[in-house]
């Protein structure tokens, strides 16, 4: 999907038809892929005219295309909007995977829903070699970042929910936190990155900024939490709760494992402005 998106960018978004030597050349190229097994591919697996079938799904639900969408799912959404917000970046994904499939290094992994089949078994616990993009960072960073809350007298919790590891976790949690960039490095591009570029930030939220198509703005993410708490809609155990217990009792029998008691106290916050 890639790899048609690619040369679908490179013509200026417009379609290349099934006899364009540049379809021929990804239809090989693809047929190279161990991405499905060679005795179950058929005599059109991965043929030019897939390539370009492929190619004007793509192509039909770019937005602004005024005519009728063809067949296209999530995956291709997803890769159209990648190409359109980091064009650059997925240009040099798109010649690192036919490199890979060139030097014949391009693995699968196996990938299953456990909700579409629960009863699956994978193999798991090989070691193997990765390939892959990232964007530079200096992990000093988020270190520095928490010294700076030390300092300050602050707790070392996110600045986001007010989440904080060593409360919850005790001692294996003192200290602990995860920083994200306030404004993200595939939007910013290579920066001198100050402490406060940065923000101290739960792995829950931090989570939550990365999930979907379109990443949170902290700001964002603290007025979607703010408003699922005045609905009532936010589970227990959430970021905005703060569970203690107590596990023993005078007259306990010192052979069994305490009981261990919750108590969730929720913290309301209003709606930022």
């Amino acid at each position: 999907m890639i790899l048609v998106c690619a040369i679908l960018v490179d013509n200026d978004w417009k379609w290349i038809p099934p006899t364009d030597e540049r379809v021929a050349a990804l239809s090989e190229l693809l047929r190279l892929s161990p991405e499905h097994p060679v005795e179950g591919r058929g005599d059109k697996f991965r043929n030019p005219n897939g390539v370009a079938r492929k190619m004007m799904d793509l192509l039909s639900h770019r937005p602004g295309y005024r005519g009728v969408p063809t067949h296209g799912g999530k995956v291709d959404l997803d890769v159209i909007s990648d190409f359109l917000d980091d064009g650059v970046g997925m240009r040099l994904v798109a010649q690192r995977i036919r490199d890979e499939i060139l030097r014949g290094q391009l693995t699968t992994a196996l990938i299953a829903d456990a909700g579409e089949d629960p009863d699956m078994i994978a193999s798991e616990g090989t070691i193997v070699v990765a390939s892959h993009l990232r964007r530079d960072r200096d992990h000093r960073l988020r270190q520095s970042k928490i010294a700076q809350a030390k300092a300050r007298g602050e707790r070392v919790s996110c600045e986001i929910c007010g989440f904080d590891f060593e409360r919850v976790c005790g001692e294996r949690g003192r200290g602990y936190i995860e920083s994200h960039h306030i404004v993200p490095l595939h939007v910013s591009g290579p920066t001198a990155t100050r402490l406060d570029d940065l923000i101290l930030i739960c792995a829950n939220c931090h989570r939550m900024i990365h999930h979907g198509k379109r990443w949170l703005t902290p700001d964002e993410l603290r007025a979607a939490m703010a408003v699922a708490t005045l609905s009532g809609r936010q589970p227990a155990g959430s970021a905005h709760e703060v569970i203690t217990w107590s596990s023993t009792t005078p007259d306990q029998n010192p052979q069994q494992p305490p009981p261990t008691r919750y108590t969730v106290r929720r913290r309301h916050r209003p709606m930022p402005d």
